[in-house]
């Protein structure tokens, strides 16, 4: 796939998703203020992808910065930390990848300012190298759950332009066709934003993955009149008790799936998992701009002057979630058992941290 984030000696490259599937673009971001706007505009997008993107950003504004002693960068790392966390308030990978470059910060504290500089930069190709082998070993646990030949539904986008590579609802899917499954994929268009439209069926597009695109309030039909082996999504953040935030519709599709029986799947690495919160309705929700909802392309599509209600994420209740696949293995109810169970298992791709912290 194409790079969706990368690490150059002039800045973070993202590739701009706003201009997909049209344009390949990528945006040059030359400090941090500039990746802290790349994050809340949406220029990258997708919880993994949004932790490395503010790891790469921290460590490119302690690069930038004048700082002279331990003394003087300790506040300004503090105030480059806090920018980039402030960007968007749901996916707690966000606050996990901050995290852990402060706990590197804090490693080094006692040394030079160019020790520190260098060990944030190595810090955050970590993290961006450990999310490329994390989907992977997420994808081959997620094949198998997956029949030898069948349709998939899945909400948003949760590939490899969600993630520094690979992907993770698509990850699942990329891996049982490398294992010679025939899967067929129907994406959500996923209003407002059009991730499933112009972001899944691009990527799938590219790997030569059969997609069909439907409107968002089609899933009911097709699950019902498709024959589907599975849904599978990706998330935000999950809490304790296996309550799942994803992008606003994943609710209904989750509602609609158990109705008809099919399979609902939820595919996240441990930094997603949020054990400090024991449901749910504790998981904060993004709202994002009317416009995004008033306008398609810069056209209005909505009478002037109608309020707009734009949630950029709901919650779906454990009960409707039939497996958590993540790079420790898979998670069944109760949820509560079985992901702290994974969150502390030693057996997984390289380690994405520790237990969540609050965000």
């Amino acid at each position: 796939m194409i790079p969706t984030l990368e690490w150059t000696e002039a800045g973070v490259r993202l590739l701009d998703q706003s201009a997909l599937p049209g344009r390949v673009e990528y945006r040059l971001c030359r400090d941090h203020h500039e990746v802290a706007t790349g994050i809340r505009e949406m220029v990258v997008r997708g919880a993994p992808a949004i932790g490395v993107a503010a790891a790469l950003g921290v460590a490119l504004g302690v690069k930038r910065s004048a700082a002279r002693t331990m003394a003087e960068l300790a506040p300004e790392f503090e105030a480059i930390s806090a920018e980039l966390g402030a960007t968007r308030p749901t996916a707690v990978n966000l606050f996990w990848a901050i995290e852990r470059m402060r706990a590197c910060f804090a490693a080094h504290a006692g040394g030079t300012v160019a020790g520190v500089k260098q060990a944030l930069e190595a810090e955050a190709r970590r993290i961006y190298d450990d999310d490329i082998a994390i989907n992977r070993a997420m994808g081959r646990h997620g094949a198998a759950l997956l029949p030898a030949a069948g349709r998939v539904l899945t909400h948003c986008n949760a590939g490899a332009l969600a993630t520094a590579g690979y992907g993770t609802a698509l990850g699942v899917i990329r891996a049982a066709v490398e294992a010679g499954k025939q899967i067929e994929v129907f994406a959500d268009e996923t209003r407002p934003y059009l991730q499933g439209a112009r972001l899944t069926a691009w990527e799938l597009q590219q790997d030569q993955i059969p997609v069909t695109v439907i409107t968002d309030n089609m899933a009911g039909h097709f699950l019902r009149t498709g024959n589907f082996a599975a849904v599978i999504v990706g998330a935000d953040r999950i809490a304790a008790n296996g309550d799942v935030a994803n992008k606003i519709g994943t609710y209904g599709v989750a509602v609609l799936a158990k109705e008809n029986g099919v399979p609902f799947y939820v595919a996240a690495p441990r930094s997603t998992l949020d054990l400090s919160l024991a449901s749910g309705e504790a998981i904060p929700i993004e709202q994002r701009s009317a416009a995004e909802v008033t306008h398609l392309q810069g056209v209005r599509i909505t009478p002037e002057g109608v309020p707009v209600a734009h949630p950029a994420f709901d919650v779906t209740p454990h009960r409707y979630v039939t497996a958590i696949i993540t790079e420790a293995g898979v998670a069944r109810p109760p949820y509560e058992a079985s992901l702290a169970r994974l969150m502390h298992h030693a057996d997984a791709a390289p380690a994405s941290g520790p237990g969540r912290r609050g965000a």
